[in-house]
């Protein structure tokens, strides 16, 4: 049985907080959700699938990306089904977004932006995005407990689905980190970056950092390149280099393998071993 709650974004956040999903996926709920709330101006308890449709219309007709209504479509869902506890089936078909190729970087280019950057952590920092294709949210969270300096490998703690994998530590980034460690004395539990006021990073910072290094880098279409860039990067080149599919799933923490497919489609037609049947 459904019911009203007094405080809508309150009781959003609350299912949230249940479900432990990240701050970044509670706000694009409540940004959607109050589009959508304050598009429809009708108490919630008169709202209908019709409603929902003609929303969804009418960002269609605005010529908003599929993705966008989709993500649209998912979170109201999610106010109805989860939070309002209705059984309001939404019957309507998700808008088919274009399968695009990852922007992705050659090895060549990447130690182009890499010698690009003169500060040796900032370095240090995109080289180990790179060098394991971690996602930024993980690169920044990491701490020094979460390596295993002897053995070349280290751990995610808590990636996209809460879930934690295992990660590829490559021998530069290893003997880098083992410096960064003597010089500012880190303990186990401390972030293994750390900026000069004591915190780690944030996402903006290694956005920033990576924006500026690809301009002074002089590489084509440079503000095409951000953090998630260097984790496409490291996935193709693991393909090109013969690693398969179910290799690259396990490494990026890929739910499906189907996602990790579309790395397959970015690697040169020259390094992948399929051969025509023609021929």
């Amino acid at each position: 049985m459904s019911y009203i709650p007094i405080n809508i974004e309150e009781s959003v956040k609350k299912e949230c907080k249940r479900r432990r999903l990240f701050p970044r996926t509670c706000e694009t709920y409540l940004f959607c959700i109050n589009r959508f709330l304050k598009w429809c101006k009708k108490e919630i308890g008169k709202i209908s699938k019709k409603d929902v449709r003609e929303f969804l219309n009418s960002l269609s007709d605005r010529d908003l990306a599929g993705n966008t209504l989709n993500t649209y479509h998912m979170d109201i869902r999610f106010l109805f089904e989860n939070v309002l506890e209705k059984r309001m089936w939404i019957d309507i078909k998700y808008s088919k977004t274009p399968r695009r190729i990852q922007r992705f970087l050659t090895r060549e280019e990447v130690n182009k932006l890499l010698n690009s950057i003169s500060n040796w952590k900032h370095r240090l920092m995109i080289e180990f995005l790179y060098g394991s294709g971690l996602r930024v949210s993980e690169l920044i969270n990491m701490k020094i407990l979460d390596l295993n300096l002897e053995n070349n490998y280290g751990f995610v703690r808590n990636g996209k689905g809460r879930k934690d994998r295992m990660i590829v530590l490559p021998f530069i980034v290893k003997e880098k980190i083992k410096n960064l460690i003597d010089i500012e004395k880190l303990k186990e539990e401390d972030f293994i970056f750390i900026s000069n006021r004591k915190r780690k990073y944030s996402v903006r910072s290694v956005q920033q950092i990576i924006r500026k290094s690809a301009k002074k880098s002089g590489l084509k279409n440079w503000k095409e390149v951000h953090p998630h860039t260097f984790r496409h990067s490291f996935a193709t080149q693991l393909i090109s280099n013969g690693y398969d599919v179910s290799q690259v799933q396990g490494i990026l923490g890929h739910k499906s393998p189907e996602t990790s497919m579309i790395y397959v489609h970015s690697a040169s037609p020259k390094l992948i071993s399929i051969k025509s049947p023609l021929d």
